[in-house]
């Protein structure tokens, strides 16, 4: 790497099972205990209001109990400390990142910590529970807020400054995903298709999509996410002599 390069970091729920929280499509993972699609889509929010309002709920006081791990803090690290640009987007919804000093972050599927108006628009920051009786701050209607959350059938947030970091990018990083969600599970061969960009996976296994990374590292985040890291800032390092 050299220096002032862009290194572009795609993160799933791997790297936040160590913090406590679910991952999805693993054993015990959240689609083995709920039906997703009568808890996240538009439609399953018009019948059953109350249902999904307590299941995220339920998500946001997980995901304010948790805490940063060692992977989380070894990417703030790694944006602070590398002499270039370091961007960092993430399939997940918990604010980990935000809590470990990342400010680099394109949450691609919303945030638990948010609510969002289905009248005005407006996005609000938010803890605790959400009901139907909340009212927005921005216009003051009742009954119209609905979690920050991409759905299924949504189109995800900040796909075209997306498309342009995955254009621009020197280096790939995907951590902790499984390969299967699209459009994310796309971005590692929309990189090589551009024939100028080192692609790296870290994940505790093989990702089940089919772009081939040119590094792979397996292990749990916690160990070989600080260990990259490592590698990249001495290179750094020894770069600038």
């Amino acid at each position: 790497m050299r220096s002032g390069e862009r290194i572009v970091i795609l993160t799933g729920a791997g790297i936040s099972a160590e913090s406590g929280l679910e991952t999805y499509r693993d054993g015990g993972g959240l689609w083995e205990k709920y039906d997703l699609m009568e808890l996240a889509t538009l439609e399953a929010f018009a019948a059953r209001p109350d249902v999904v309002l307590d299941f995220y709920n339920m998500r946001r006081r997980a995901a304010e109990k948790a805490q940063p791990n060692a992977a989380h803090l070894a990417l703030a690290r790694l944006e602070s400390a590398f002499d270039g640009q370091v961007d960092i987007i993430t399939q997940n919804v918990d604010g980990l990142h935000e809590a470990a000093g990342s400010r680099n972050l394109w949450h691609m599927h919303g945030c638990l910590n948010q609510m969002r108006c289905m009248a005005c628009g407006g996005v609000h920051d938010w803890a605790g529970n959400a009901t139907r009786q909340d009212k927005c701050p921005t216009c003051g209607e009742i009954g119209r807020l609905r979690p920050h959350i991409v759905w299924f059938g949504e189109m995800p947030h900040h796909m075209p400054e997306i498309q342009m970091m995955l254009a621009q990018c020197d280096l790939f990083i995907s951590i902790g995903t499984s390969g299967t969600v699209y459009p994310a599970a796309g971005f590692a061969a929309a990189v090589q298709e551009q024939g100028r960009a080192q692609t790296v996976e870290l994940n505790l296994e093989p990702s089940q999509g089919n772009s081939p990374f040119d590094i792979q590292y397996y292990g749990p985040a916690t160990e070989i996410v600080p260990h990259y890291v490592n590698q990249l800032l001495r290179s750094e390092r020894e770069k600038h002599g």
